[in-house]
């Protein structure tokens, strides 16, 4: 399966108008992002576990990372509640479930092969910081290597956001909303812009909180 495999165009969805697709194991369903492959795939998905659902264990040996977007998401490593981001490296394992049920950003097998680095933040506990080359932007920094930086930004109401993308980027709204190239992203709309493009977006009344992924997208071979 391919599902917005070209990375070099712009790639739009507005998850919550999806269906929810069931997944192999009972309880767990999703709304797909990008793919490439069948079920062991290169895979940005949004994940909903009904409650007490569960996932058979299972090793990631491309790594994967998610954000909790509602719910508490439960393995052996403990409980992570909305706002959680978590980095399981290649070659890691766990078991997955929900007892009160969960919904979850996930991107899977997308890490460096020798990644090794585990984590797990509580964006809810963490800071906030505002650059000073950025006003409009309140900054939660999640994770930064060489290859590429995680955040969650608070956009102000109305406030133009303009940045240079060299590397790529992916952009999931939280809550509120935005305008970029004439459409409007709002509650788990998902924006993916190549390497080069730089973003131009307009913030909506009620300001805008997104997850940013930057710098990821360039080592991608175009059209991958």
């Amino acid at each position: 399966m391919q599902l917005n495999a070209d990375f070099s165009q712009r790639a739009v969805i507005h998850a919550a108008t999806l269906d929810w697709t069931p997944s192999p194991m009972p309880g767990v369903s999703r709304r797909m992002l990008d793919r490439i492959g069948n079920e062991v795939a290169r895979a940005t998905s949004i994940v909903r576990y009904d409650p007490g659902s569960a996932f058979s264990a299972h090793t990631h040996e491309g790594g994967e990372e998610f954000l909790v977007l509602d719910g508490v998401f439960q393995d052996e490593a403990g409980d992570f509640p909305t706002g959680s981001y978590v980095r399981n490296p290649p070659t890691s394992s766990h078991t997955p479930s929900s007892e009160p049920g969960c919904t979850i950003l996930v991107k899977l097998r997308q890490f460096d092969p020798d990644d090794r680095t585990h984590v797990r933040i509580d964006a809810g506990k963490m800071p906030s910081i505002r650059p000073a080359s950025r006003p409009d932007v309140a900054l939660t920094p999640l994770f930064a290597d060489e290859r590429e930086t995680v955040a969650i930004e608070d956009w102000d109401a109305g406030a133009s956001i303009a940045e240079e993308n060299p590397g790529g980027m992916e952009i999931f709204v939280l809550s509120g909303s935005f305008e970029e190239s004439g459409e409007r992203f709002s509650q788990h709309s998902w924006l993916r812009l190549p390497p080069g493009a730089p973003l131009s977006a307009t913030v909506g009344a009620d300001g805008a909180r997104v997850w940013v992924k930057t710098g990821h997208l360039a080592d991608i071979a175009i059209g991958a």
